[in-house]
């Protein structure tokens, strides 16, 4: 039997799991503080727990780290891309950028990606295996200590489909903003999903205060069936349905990315097909926001972005019909900042 991930275990759990041990309930708190916000490596560091805890813990327990393999820095805007190597040899990256509001980082929620969205790196190769809480946290505390200064916000949207790792990102979740451990507010949190209608049924049962960010990436079945083989399983209007539901079970906004790919998906006309998608979910009013991603080019795969020109035009359609969007910044272009492409090159080239 393998040692338990004791970083991993949300406070409530790890309770039970401390007084299975024979140890009074009081020591829980003082892991958890050890784990979640002192980051020790080691149980010997647990210096205000008994030797005879620490001994029990160290052949019971193992606390999780990731070790840095290669981290690029944008000499254009400071974005920070790291690679992590972890416990079995897999890799991730984490994104951490700087915002005029402080940094955010985007994490990876698996080693892959079984979802195979066509314009997309990191499913390239396919799904490894889920990450741990403990491997989603120590990404945000990695990047603390190197940068010596606290991430504001949190962005699913690194490596993987966070719902279709569904346990352990509600664990990572509840740990991240759990006021004994990190005591990150999940306002301050972006999920990012490829659409799967059931897990997002089942996440609004929690109703968490953080924002769901759907990747729509076209307006009609057709369109999406081409670029995201899950629209065949959960068609748009599943999708939406589900969306709607969401919203009115947490009062929360929507956000849809949706990715320009030039000549397939960036027309004025499907523009307004998405504007007239979006204006009503479920036969109600439901605010939400359209993210515009100007398509990052990936080596193996023949989409291209289109111009300024396109971009902007499909923009003010949006905006005519009634639908707020952005067209999302751009931040590491010199490090190939988007999501997957550098442990891809760690797979290829070796580190």
């Amino acid at each position: 039997m393998g040692k338990t991930d004791l970083k991993s275990i949300p406070l409530a759990a790890l309770y039970g799991f401390v007084t299975d041990l024979g140890e009074p309930r009081f020591r829980t708190k003082q892991i958890y503080t050890w784990l979640h916000r002192r980051h020790v490596a080691s149980f010997s560091q647990m210096t205000d727990l008994s030797l005879d805890l620490r001994e029990k813990l160290e052949e019971k327990c193992y606390i999780n780290s990731l070790t840095t393999k290669k981290k690029l820095v944008s000499a254009l805007d400071g974005t920070v891309k790291y690679l992590y190597g972890l416990r079995d040899g897999e890799h991730v990256e984490s994104v951490l950028m700087r915002h005029h509001h402080g940094l955010s980082l985007c994490i990876s929620t698996q080693v892959g990606c079984k979802m195979g969205c066509r314009f997309c790196a990191s499913t390239i190769g396919g799904l490894k295996r889920n990450l741990t809480a403990a491997e989603m946290l120590d990404q945000i505390y990695r990047a603390e200590q190197d940068q010596g200064e606290p991430i504001g916000g949190v962005v699913l949207m690194g490596i993987g489909e966070p719902l279709d790792n569904f346990a352990n990102v509600v664990d990572f979740l509840t740990i991240l903003s759990s006021p004994e451990g990190r005591n990150l507010s999940l306002r301050h949190v972006s999920l990012s999903t490829c659409g799967l209608v059931d897990k997002i049924d089942e996440l609004a049962k929690l109703r968490l205060p953080l924002t769901l960010s759907v990747s729509l990436h076209a307006a009609d079945n057709p369109g999406r069936d081409a670029i995201m083989p899950v629209n065949r399983q959960y068609p748009v209007e599943e999708l939406l349905a589900a969306c709607a539901r969401y919203f009115a079970a947490t009062g929360r906004r929507i956000s849809f990315e949706y990715a320009l790919i030039r000549g397939q998906n960036d027309s004025v006309d499907q523009a307004h097909a998405l504007a007239a998608r979006l204006r009503k979910l479920g036969g109600r009013e439901m605010p939400c926001h359209v993210n515009l991603i100007p398509v990052n080019p990936v080596a193996g795969r023949d989409f291209r972005r289109g111009d300024r020109d396109s971009i902007r035009r499909f923009q003010a359609a949006l905006e005519k019909g009634g639908v707020n969007a952005t067209v999302r910044r751009e931040l590491g272009a010199d490090i190939a900042a988007a999501c997957g492409q550098l442990r891809r090159d760690s797979i290829e080239h070796g580190l």
